[in-house]
């Protein structure tokens, strides 16, 4: 018995005594509770470490020694950062709306965990495993851009109502060609499921012969995949779309105005985002959890742990672009979303829409 069936068969006991205990109702309410932790938590650590493996990688890119300091070998550095914004006094300026100055963060942190309860780590390996769980990412992942509206509006600074603006327009044109891009998937797997879309690249001539990996959708759909990939760095204001935090313009940004832990839930959720994000680009191009070839040494490795990994390499785009590539000017990165992305998108879902009607048709 492997580990994860051990674990599935503990939880159903642990289930059917916590209801017999308390009830069904309260049961529910509390093993809802347990099952969010366990992937929150996770994923905020996942958090803690990405910033770590950041500053080594780029390091490593720019023949220099990373954060090695805190801990063996700097592996410490990520806690000491916390407890320093934890520490560090929480300024609300005088003219704010202070309501909405404190709830901007959370309102863009929240979708960025909440997004997870859709994310398959195994085939039944899923908090809600909802039919839509497509449309709930789209809808969830889009919130975040409240958030930075409203801490650019609160704070009550020119400086940072203009980041904001220049932040919610940037993420909601990137946002479009993404849009585009879920739709193609959504067109040749046919279900918004987000475990009936991984089950769907596990089949095929390629996943018959045990070479999964030719038949996930990054092979036909590549074009796609490398905007995908480009565009949530955009649609995560990450470098070298970073202008909401131009040093020599804006500085901060939307959140110049904010210190201490109100800070650092934007960093939180800049990251948390890059984590899902990749998940989403493994899951939706790079076959989720399934194993890329279907021999013995690769089968004994769990699903999530093949997710993780394929998540692992994503993410790494996104500190290497941060490593190799100058700031583009906020025109140019308009230009690229608006007249390059959607219109490159969009003709791509109406070519795989009529490739899908021809006897070439390779997702039968």
């Amino acid at each position: 018995m492997d580990i994860w069936s051990w674990f599935t068969d503990g939880i159903a006991a642990l289930n059917v005594w916590g209801t017999n205990l308390v009830g069904e109702t309260a049961w529910l309410i509390i093993w809802s509770i347990i099952k969010i932790l366990v992937i929150a938590l996770p994923i905020i650590i996942c958090v803690a470490f990405l910033t770590l493996w950041e500053r080594r990688m780029i390091g490593y890119m720019h023949i220099r020694r990373g954060p090695n300091r805190v801990g063996p070998g700097g592996i410490l550095q990520p806690f000491a950062d916390v407890l320093k914004l934890l520490t560090k006094e929480v300024i609300v300026p005088t003219k704010s709306n202070k309501i909405l100055y404190i709830v901007a963060p959370i309102i863009t942190l929240v979708p960025a965990l909440a997004a997870w309860a859709v994310v398959p780590f195994g085939p039944e390996a899923v908090l809600a495993n909802v039919n839509a769980g497509l449309l709930f990412i789209m809808a969830v992942t889009s919130l975040g851009v409240y958030g930075v509206i409203l801490a650019g509006w609160a704070s009550n600074s020119k400086y940072p109502f203009i980041a904001a603006m220049r932040a919610s327009a940037q993420m909601i044109s990137y946002e479009l060609a993404m849009g585009f891009v879920l739709l193609t998937v959504l067109l040749v797997s046919g279900t918004l499921n987000m475990n009936g879309i991984v089950t769907a690249q596990t089949q095929g001539w390629f996943a018959d012969k045990g070479l999964t990996f030719l038949s996930w959708n990054w092979l036909p759909l590549l074009p796609l995949f490398v905007i995908y990939v480009i565009a949530t760095v955009a649609e995560t204001n990450r470098h070298p779309f970073d202008v909401v935090e131009g040093e020599s313009e804006i500085v901060a940004g939307h959140m110049v105005e904010y210190s201490g832990m109100g800070f650092a839930m934007f960093f939180l959720a800049e990251y948390a985002n890059m984590i899902l994000l990749s998940a989403m680009a493994s899951i939706m191009f790079l076959g989720g959890w399934s194993s890329p070839v279907d021999f013995a040494p690769f089968n004994l490795i769990p699903g999530w742990l093949w997710l993780g990994i394929k998540a692992f390499i994503v993410v790494s785009f996104f500190i290497w672009f941060r490593a190799s590539f100058p700031r583009y000017r906020y025109d140019q990165i308009m230009r690229l979303g608006w007249k390059v992305f959607i219109p490159l998108t969009g003709i791509w879902l109406v070519v795989v829409a009529i490739w899908m009607q021809t006897p070439f048709n390779i997702w039968n």
